[in-house]
């Protein structure tokens, strides 16, 4: 079995490559780094490492990689394969649409009536929906009525925290033990060759806004929060207790609407939030604040892990005083090494706070959620300017 995987980075590496691997697919990354796609080419392996105690590491093979910008060579992997995966960032779906629909161009003309996966493994909800819908624009009517029948996109959840890293080793990447990938089984076409250790579920947005909401909310808010008290790391802002309690409320908020919701037991979701919390708080890890809560422009977009939690939660009747305090401090995030924070700035700056919520977060004005954001956003401004003078 053959799989075609869009990313060659830590995520892709340390997460999906090492599944596909062990599970025992030919592993073909497409990516555009020349030293790693090199390497990997000439080594046909690289090495993981747990951030435990032990350190444990695993040699990862069978694997080798290829130039996105190679456009045939990338059409003839997919024409041939069995399953593609990617982890290039939500945001950079739409540069890898082509070069698929090249390749699901060619295997069509080859006649290859073979089942195709295409399983975008992303921090968004229904992410390979996002993915096709960039394809088939490219696919002209003959090949996207054909694709139909023998090429699915399972939606899919994925969680494991992979900290920006450096190692002698280009490839070696360090990943947290724990993961989650949770697929979409009623989009698995007949012939699909099952990834060890993934989760198949008949009903997948459960998984989705629980990790999304749970997970990557509590993740950026840690950061956010942390960054308005100018720590450094992850680890940091969680053995500050003040600031680990702040990213527990958040995550209780939101969850007292995933359980509403999804009937999701209240006992075991609050041991799923301790669980995270020492997950973010792996002594093993670092994590810079900078890096988890770069783009915060997508974060607080009306889909995100900030805005669509808060909405839910405020339609179920649920007091959110923590979650937006933490969408607050999101807009203040001004990390000058981050474009979309610099953007952000200049939005506030020349639109002002309540039209940035309102056009920007999609927030109507007349929303309750709307003021209790500027009536944050006020405060933390007050409170941080005043530190600053201090």
């Amino acid at each position: 079995m053959k799989a075609v995987h869009f990313g060659a980075g830590n995520i892709g590496r340390g997460f999906i490559g090492h599944m596909l691997s062990a599970s025992d697919y030919e592993v073909c990354f497409v990516a555009r780094n020349p030293k790693k796609i090199s390497m990997l080419q000439q080594r046909q392996e690289y090495p993981i490492t747990l951030a435990n105690r032990d350190q444990d590491t695993t040699i990862v093979n069978n694997v080798t990689a290829i130039n996105v910008s190679e456009v045939d060579r990338v059409a003839e992997e997919i024409a041939s394969a069995d399953l593609i995966t990617t982890a290039v960032g939500v945001s950079a779906l739409g540069d890898i649409a082509e070069p698929i629909a090249k390749g699901i161009q060619l295997r069509m003309k080859n006649n290859n009536q073979a089942p195709l996966h295409i399983i975008a493994c992303e921090n968004a909800i229904g992410g390979s929906t996002r993915l096709k819908k960039r394809i088939y624009p490219f696919l002209d009517e003959s090949t996207r009525n054909k694709a139909e029948r023998y090429v699915s996109f399972p939606n899919a959840a994925v969680d494991r925290i992979v900290p920006a890293q450096n190692h002698k080793d280009p490839l070696q990447v360090t990943v947290e033990p724990f993961y989650e990938w949770v697929v979409h089984r009623p989009a698995l076409l007949d012939g699909f060759k099952k990834i060890d250790g993934v989760h198949y579920v008949d009903s997948l947005e459960p998984y989705i806004e629980r990790k999304m909401f749970t997970v990557n909310t509590g993740h950026c808010v840690a950061a956010y929060f942390g960054y308005l008290e100018g720590f450094k790391t992850i680890r940091q802002v969680m053995s500050n207790s003040t600031l680990r309690a702040k990213v527990r409320h958040v995550m209780e908020e939101t969850g007292q609407m995933l359980i509403q919701k999804h009937g999701f037991n209240a006992q075991k979701h609050n041991k799923y939030i301790d669980t995270i919390l020492e997950r973010f708080a792996n002594p093993n890890l670092t994590d810079q604040v900078t890096r988890v809560g770069r783009s915060p422009l997508r974060k607080l977009s009306p889909h995100d892990r900030l805005v669509r939690p808060a909405m839910q939660a405020s339609e179920f009747g649920i007091e959110i005083p923590h979650l937006t305090s933490a969408m607050a401090a999101a807009m203040l995030f001004n990390d000058e090494r981050d474009e979309e924070a610099m953007k952000l700035q200049y939005m506030i700056r020349e639109e002002g706070v309540s039209t940035f919520i309102r056009e920007r977060m999609g927030i109507p004005d007349e929303h309750p959620v709307h003021q209790n954001v500027i009536a944050r956003y006020q405060e933390l401004r007050g409170r941080k300017e005043s530190t600053i003078l201090t």
